[in-house]
């Protein structure tokens, strides 16, 4: 069991999980019902499951050229590759029928992510910008959150604002992940930012990136929130980011612990959008 968590890195959906929580709930003016919660995070799971088992499948022949990631399941033999096709096709059951009983609507939208899924992994292979290939997939989780409330396109132009954040923050988190196989890339004739234009630049891209996503942050606040409660939380997030990007040499410290804490603070922004001080 515990090599098929490491395969699928089931902790990553801390990522995602408060952010499509936090897509919820600005979408729903009352308490979400408890089955949808449910069906929500079964869905989160099984897509988290089909997204990293496709990556993996994908770059096998890659990681086995590469040090650092020589050692994962896949490319070390720990991992037939059937069992990955296996737990590939378990994710996008659960997937598939969470959103079915979600409803129909989510349902007929649910194949958008999986095509992001499965053209990501290619783009380094084409372009230095394949990091925004990370973003648009992750920002589906918190758009699956408020198509799960409305059932519809309703409101989608105030839908999309977390969305954005979300395609800001996960490309700059993603630049300063590949930090650690620039000279990887470069030699192996990968397409990424660090071994394009250098880490010192790509790093600062990643801080463009990183303040547009505060930015965002502050259009949610003034027009989805504007609740004194929520205020802290924004300005905490602000600093999370800014310290994401002084500690980006520490890449253990920057993407894996602030990252995590980045979504749920941002969750809790949302969520205290309905306490009154």
């Amino acid at each position: 069991m515990k090599k098929y968590l490491r395969f699928i890195k089931i902790e990553h959906t801390l990522f995602s999980l408060p952010l499509i929580y936090a897509g919820v709930l600005l979408a729903t003016e009352k308490t979400p019902d408890i089955e949808l919660l449910i069906l929500v995070l079964t869905a989160a799971v099984g897509a988290r499951i089909v997204a990293m088992s496709l990556n993996r499948i994908i770059d096998v022949k890659i990681d086995q050229k590469n040090i650092r990631t020589s050692s994962r399941e896949l490319p070390a033999g720990r991992m037939k590759f059937l069992e990955a096709i296996v737990v590939t096709l378990l994710g996008l059951t659960v997937y598939a029928i969470s959103a079915y009983l979600i409803s129909k609507f989510c349902f007929y939208l649910s194949p958008i992510p999986l095509v992001i899924f499965l053209i990501y992994p290619y783009l380094k292979r084409f372009t230095r910008f394949a990091h925004f290939g990370v973003g648009l997939g992750l920002s589906m989780a918190p758009l699956g959150g408020w198509f799960a409330v409305k059932g519809s396109f309703e409101d989608l132009h105030l839908g999309i604002l977390l969305p954005i954040f979300t395609i800001f923050w996960a490309t700059g988190f993603d630049i300063i992940y590949s930090t650690l196989d620039e000279e990887f890339d470069r030699k192996e004739g990968l397409y990424s930012l660090p071994s394009t234009i250098g880490t010192l630049k790509a790093l600062k891209v990643s801080a463009i990136l990183h303040f547009l996503a505060f930015v965002m942050l502050i259009i949610i606040y003034i027009v989805l929130l504007r609740n004194i409660s929520s205020l802290p939380f924004l300005i905490f997030s602000g600093y999370l980011l800014y310290l994401e990007q002084k500690k980006a040499s520490d890449v253990e410290l920057a993407f894996f612990k602030i990252n995590a804490i980045i979504g749920f603070v941002v969750f809790l922004m949302v969520f205290m959008k309905g306490i009154k001080l």
